[in-house]
C-alpha cells in the first residue's frame, strides 16, 4: 500500500494537523506515505516525521498544468495508487486522476461549520466525486451531507486522532502566574468565536484578577482580528489576555496551563479540544459539532450553549474555584481520548477500509 496526503498548505489548522498526523502515522505501517503541499508550506512541516517523503508544488493558479504533471511525475516514481486529499486540495488531485486513470482518489472533509449544511453547495465538488473511491467525513453531520448531496457510494466516518510527534526545540515561556493560566487553542476566524472569550476574560480578571488567557492560533490581520484587538485594548485586557500567534510545539504550552477554553459558534471536530485531553486539561467548550462525543459527561468537562456568555464564565469560574473537579475533569477526559481517538486504533479501521475499497488489489497506477 502505498498512499500519499494531498494539502493546500502547511499552516497551523485542522486539516493540515491531520494530512500531517495521517502522514507521519502511515509511515509506519505501509510500504510508502508521502505528502504534497500544493501551494503553501508552513509551520507544520517541521512535525513531519523523516520517514515522510515530501513534495511542495508550488502550485500557481487554479489550474497549473506544469505542477499537475510534476505530482504525476512523483506518484509514478514512487509507485503511488491511492491519493488522500484533503479539503480542497481535491481538485489537483483529479487533475492528475485524468493523466493516471488508475490511481485512486480518498477525500477528506474537514468542513468546519457543520451547523447549516443545507448552504453548502459546489459544483466542482460535486462533479468530482464521480472520481472519488471514498468520501472520509470528520463527523455524522458531514457524513450525511456527502451521502444526499455527493456522487459516491463508499462515505465512512473516521474521527480525527492526535499524535504527540513533535520534532520543534521551540521554547515558549509563557506570561502570567504558573498556576493560573487559561489556554485557548484557535485561529483567528469568526467562527471561532473570541469575542464570547474576551468577554469571559473581563468578568474574569474582575474576579481573579491574577489569572490569564493565553490566545494560539494565526492571526490573519483582518478586520476580524482588527476588531478583536480593539476590544480587548477598550476593556484594558492587555495585562489578562496574551496572544502568541501560530506555534509549532502546543504540547509545550499545554503543559503549562491549568484550563482550556473553545467558545467556537461551529466546529467538525476540532483538534484543539483533543489535544486538551491529551495533557490532561480540563475543558469549558460551546455545544456545536461533534464536541459532545468528546465532553460526553460532566466528568470530561463542562459544555455551555454557543455565544452565553453568562453560561460560559459561569463554566470557567468553576474550573478556578473547584481545584480537585478541575484536576479531576482533566485526567478523566485524558484517558477517554486515548481510549477513543488514539492514533493506532483509528489508522488501522482506516487501512482495512481502503483494502476493501473495490478493485484495490488490482490498482496498478503506477504502471
Amino acid at each position: 500500500m502505498r498512499i500519499v496526503q494531498i494539502i493546500d498548505s502547511l499552516e497551523a489548522g485542522g486539516a493540515e494537523k491531520m494530512a500531517v498526523n495521517y502522514a507521519n502515522a502511515l509511515a509506519n505501517t505501509i510500504e510508502f506515505s508521502g505528502l504534497v503541499t500544493t501551494r503553501k508550506e508552513g509551520l507544520l512541516l517541521s512535525q513531519l516525521n523523516k520517514n515522510v517523503s515530501y513534495l511542495f508544488l508550488n502550485k500557481k493558479g487554479k489550474i497549473d498544468l506544469s505542477a499537475v504533471f510534476r505530482l504525476r511525475k512523483y506518484l509514478k516514481e514512487n509507485k503511488v495508487n491511492v491519493i488522500h486529499a484533503h479539503s480542497s486540495s481535491f481538485f489537483t488531485a483529479v487533475l492528475v486522476k485524468l493523466t493516471l486513470l488508475k490511481i485512486k482518489i480518498i477525500w477528506h472533509d474537514h468542513y468546519g461549520i457543520s451547523q447549516d449544511l443545507k448552504q453548502r453547495k459546489s459544483t466542482s465538488l460535486k462533479i468530482s466525486s464521480l472520481f472519488f473511491s471514498g468520501i472520509i467525513s470528520v463527523n455524522d453531520a458531514l457524513k450525511n451531507w456527502a451521502v444526499s448531496y455527493l456522487w459516491s457510494s463508499n462515505v465512512v466516518y473516521f474521527p480525527n486522532f492526535i499524535s504527540d510527534f513533535n520534532d520543534s526545540e521551540e521554547e515558549i515561556k509563557l506570561n502570567g502566574i504558573d498556576g493560573k493560566r487559561i489556554v485557548c487553542v484557535a485561529n483567528l476566524r469568526p467562527q471561532k468565536n473570541h469575542k464570547l472569550l474576551i468577554e469571559t476574560a473581563s468578568i474574569i480578571r474582575d474576579k481573579f484578577p491574577d489569572w490569564s488567557f493565553h490566545l494560539f492560533g494565526k492571526d490573519f490581520k483582518d478586520s476580524y482580528s482588527a476588531q478583536l484587538f480593539q476590544k480587548i485594548e477598550k476593556l484594558k485586557l492587555q495585562d489578562s489576555i496574551f496572544f502568541y500567534g501560530s506555534i509549532n510545539n502546543v504540547g509545550q504550552v499545554l503543559k503549562q496551563c491549568d484550563i482550556a477554553v473553545l467558545p467556537s459558534l461551529s466546529e467538525g471536530l476540532p483538534l484543539a479540544v483533543l489535544e486538551y485531553g491529551l495533557y490532561k486539561l480540563p475543558v469549558v467548550a460551546t455545544h456545536v459539532g461533534e464536541i459532545k462525543k468528546v465532553i460526553t459527561s460532566h466528568h470530561h468537562g463542562i459544555i455551555t450553549e454557543s455565544d452565553n456568555l453568562s453560561e460560559f464564565s459561569s463554566a470557567v469560574e468553576r474550573l478556578i474555584t473547584h481545584v480537585d473537579e478541575r484536576q479531576a475533569k482533566g485526567v478523566n477526559l485524558h484517558k477517554f481520548v486515548e481510549l477513543n481517538y488514539s492514533e493506532q486504533s483509528i489508522i488501522q479501521e482506516y487501512v482495512l477500509w481502503i483494502k476493501s475499497l473495490p478493485n484495490f488489489a488490482d490498482n496498478n497506477s503506477h504502471k
